[in-house]
């Protein structure tokens, strides 16, 4: 609903008037101004002989003062409505506006306050009502029919009240609600972005790791070289060694990218209202990437190769029908298994690698890799957040990650179920 139709807040004076508040407050001075020409027009009315001369002067003059205190009506209900008691006193034509005051009191203060006031209006009538004798009505009639001049706005305004805090129950909850949606909004965000990290680390970390022992190669064969102690490198091996430093940088990047596409990439089925289905192959779109191999977790065997082919000895036996893995489950092996290589190469360069996957059908798998300890001066200890990311992720598929020496043997364990 638009804004402007709308009522304005339930505490007066808070909050500018809307669109619709300006015509409630237009209709009821009309109103009042509709009651004080009555009260004007045939005063004092037949039947009522007690009324002396100045208050029949006067009665126009306050009557229309207070019609225009209906205004102000928002500002201060109670006080408007204790000012206008002297002039409902003296002056029967102001008798709209102190209906006015009614409503208002009802519809913005306690129900309490709106009571009291009422009671007093009545008070100040009843004097009318019981020695007044319009001709052709009865003393109950005359009676009922002054009560029914505040009692009637009294019910109105305690219903509009009622309806407002309503609708200010509602503003409120929605607004809770609004802030709810950005809190879990904003926590869904750090959530992926904390994923990504992870997977930008172990992308990384690892493509990295590589590069740097084949540049660390390079450097050390080249200064032997200059210090004659070790014959110049061939061409051959100097064009070995800068392919694979390339390939290795041109997969960080590759890999690299994939992750980052995860923020470019709208899941199937999110695509805004009235765009259309996302087109499953945009010309020009890179292929989709490979699925993992059905007997190794996403890719193993090329991971194996690529240490092999930096040095590194690495042992991998696996049991049980790893193919009926999960993919999920498939793919963070793989990361166990990538974040250990990577550790070893940077605590234990050239140590014998033990990779030991067994998968039980309905049970779960258990990745178990160990290298020997050789404690170095030199060593890189890292920050020791690619094992944080490596436990958190491990936690998010329902697994446990374990790690620690054991006989002279780092020894990384991670279990996920089936």
């Amino acid at each position: 609903m638009a804004p402007w139709l709308l009522p304005g807040e339930p505490s007066p004076g808070t909050a500018r008037r809307t669109a619709r508040d300006w015509v409630a407050d237009t209709t009821l001075f009309a109103f009042a101004a509709w009651m004080w020409f009555l009260g004007t027009h045939d005063f004092p009315p037949p039947g009522v002989d007690f009324v002396p001369p100045w208050m029949v002067a006067v009665n126009p003059w306050i009557g229309a003062l207070a019609c225009l205190t209906v205004w102000w009506r928002r500002r201060a209900p109670v006080t408007l409505a204790l000012a206008l008691v002297p002039c409902l006193l003296v002056a029967a034509s102001s008798l709209g506006a102190t209906m006015v005051a009614v409503l208002t009191v009802a519809a913005y203060r306690h129900w309490s306050r709106a009571c009291a006031i009422t009671a007093l209006y009545l008070l100040i009538t009843s004097y009318y009502a019981f020695f007044a004798e319009p001709p052709g009505m009865t003393r109950p009639a005359v009676v009922g029919w002054t009560a029914m001049y505040f009692l009637a706005p009294l019910t109105v305004g305690l219903i509009v009240r009622a309806n407002r805090l309503v609708m200010d129950s509602i503003r409120r909850e929605a607004r809770v609600r609004e802030r709810e949606h950005l809190v879990r909004l904003a926590e869904t965000r750090r959530a992926e972005r904390e994923q990504l990290a992870r997977e930008m680390h172990d992308v990384l970390a690892h493509r990295i790791s590589l590069l740097s022992v084949h540049a660390g190669a390079l450097a050390y064969r080249t200064a032997r070289a200059g210090d004659g102690q070790a014959p110049p490198l061939e061409t051959a091996e100097v064009d070995e060694a800068v392919r694979v430093i390339q390939t290795n940088a041109r997969l960080a990047l590759d890999e690299l990218g994939e992750v980052l596409s995860i923020l470019r990439t709208d899941p199937p089925g999110t695509s805004p209202p009235g765009t259309g289905s996302p087109d499953p192959d945009p010309p020009g779109a890179a292929p989709p990437r490979p699925e993992p191999a059905p007997s190794r977790p996403s890719g193993l065997d090329r991971l194996v190769a690529e240490a092999r082919a930096a040095g590194q000895p690495v042992h991998v036996t696996s049991t049980g029908p790893l193919d009926e893995l999960r993919p999920s489950a498939r793919r963070t092996a793989y990361r166990v298994v990538q974040e250990a290589l990577t550790n070893a190469r940077k605590h234990a360069p050239a140590a014998d690698v033990t990779v030991r996957l067994d998968a039980t059908a309905g049970t779960g798998l258990s990745v178990h890799v160990s290298n020997p300890v050789t404690p170095r001066p030199d060593a890189d200890t890292g920050s020791g957040y690619g094992l944080v990311g490596l436990a958190e992720r491990l936690h998010l598929e329902g697994g446990t990650l374990e790690h620690g020496i054991s006989g002279g043997r780092f020894v990384l364990t991670a279990h996920l179920p089936w």
